[in-house]
C-alpha cells in the first residue's frame, strides 16, 4: 500500500449500462500488486472536491500496471470521472485496505462470489484470482444481483466462475437476491465472498451462521480519508479496535473485507 498520490492515466473507457462506466487506467508498479477486495481513492481534477472517491479494483493486468475500475455515476465526482478519456491523467492513492484471504484457497471447496449492484466489480478479479490460484472453474460459483435485465461484467466473469442471475423483477435469472439465487440453483457454498449493500449482507451474515459457512463480506461505506486516521467510516464490531478503544472498526483500514461475524450490521 503507498499513501503517496500517483498520477494514472486513462488508457480507455466504456460505458456498460446508463449510469455504469468502466475506466481502465495506467497504475504503476506498486498499485498493480492490489489484491481481490482492495479499492483506491480517486481524486477529481476540480479541486474545489478535496475528498477522493473510493472505488473498489474490478480487475488488475500486472504486466501492463492497469487497473480497471467500474463504477456507478451517483455525484458531482464519479459524473466527472465517467467523462474521461484515453490520455486524460487522474490521481490516485493505493490500494488501499485489506482484501479477501485466498492464499490458502482450497481447490477442492466450493467457493460462492455474491455481489449486488455495484458490488460484482470487484467478483471478476476475485474470480480470476481463485483460478489462478488453482480453484477450478466449476468450485467457482458466482450468483450476481441485478435490479432488472440490465446487465453487466457477465460475460468477464463466466471466463473464471460459473455465473447464475438473480434479478429484483424476475426480468433475468431468478426473480429475488442473491440468497434465493443460492437456494433456487441448489448452490451449498463451503466458504462464501460478498459485496453488495447492507441489506444484501446482513441476509449473508444470516445464511452463513445458519449454515455453519465461513463468509467473508465487504462493506460498501462512505469514506474520507480512505487510511483510517479520520473514523468516519466505522462499523460496529464484536471486539474492540485497539485505534478507537471501543467496538467499531475502520472500514477502510481494517476492512473493507471482514468475516462474518466481526462485525454488527
Amino acid at each position: 500500500m503507498t499513501k503517496d498520490k500517483v498520477k494514472a492515466v486513462v488508457v480507455s473507457k466504456e460505458c456498460l449500462m446508463d449510469d455504469i462506466f468502466s475506466l481502465t487506467i495506467k497504475v504503476g508498479e506498486n498499485i498493480s500488486k492490489a489484491v481481490p477486495g482492495q479499492f483506491i481513492d480517486l481524486y477529481s481534477n476540480d479541486k474545489s472536491r478535496m475528498l477522493p472517491r473510493p472505488i473498489s479494483i474490478c480487475d488488475v493486468d500486472s504486466e501492463k500496471e492497469e487497473m480497471r475500475i467500474v463504477f456507478r455515476t451517483v455525484g458531482a465526482g464519479t459524473s466527472e470521472f465517467s467523462t474521461y478519456e484515453k490520455g486524460d491523467t487522474v490521481e490516485i492513492v493505493g490500494p488501499l485496505g485489506n482484501g479477501y484471504d485466498i492464499k490458502d484457497a482450497d481447490k477442492d471447496k466450493v467457493h460462492v462470489l455474491l455481489g449486488g449492484g455495484i458490488g460484482i466489480p470487484p467478483m471478476l478479479y476475485l474470480a480470476k484470482k481463485l483460478n489462478e490460484a488453482g480453484v477450478p472453474k466449476d468450485n467457482i460459483k458466482t450468483v450476481i444481483g441485478f435490479r432488472d435485465k440490465n446487465t453487466f461484467l457477465v460475460e468477464d466473469l463466466e471466463k473464471y466462475s460459473q455465473v447464475f442471475i438473480t434479478s429484483d423483477n424476475g426480468e433475468i435469472g431468478i426473480k429475488g437476491n442473491v440468497i434465493d439465487g443460492l437456494r433456487e440453483y441448489n448452490i451449498k457454498p463451503d466458504v462464501i465472498y460478498a459485496c453488495g449493500p447492507t441489506p444484501m449482507l446482513k441476509g449473508i451474515s444470516a445464511y452463513a451462521a445458519e449454515n455453519s459457512v465461513t463468509a467473508y463480506i465487504s462493506l460498501e461505506e462512505r469514506m474520507a480519508c480512505g487510511i483510517g486516521a479520520c473514523l468516519a467510516c466505522v462499523c460496529k464490531s464484536s471486539d474492540v479496535d485497539g485505534h478507537s478503544k471501543v467496538k467499531n472498526k475502520r472500514i477502510c483500514k481494517d476492512g473493507p473485507v471482514f468475516l462474518s461475524e466481526e462485525v454488527e450490521l
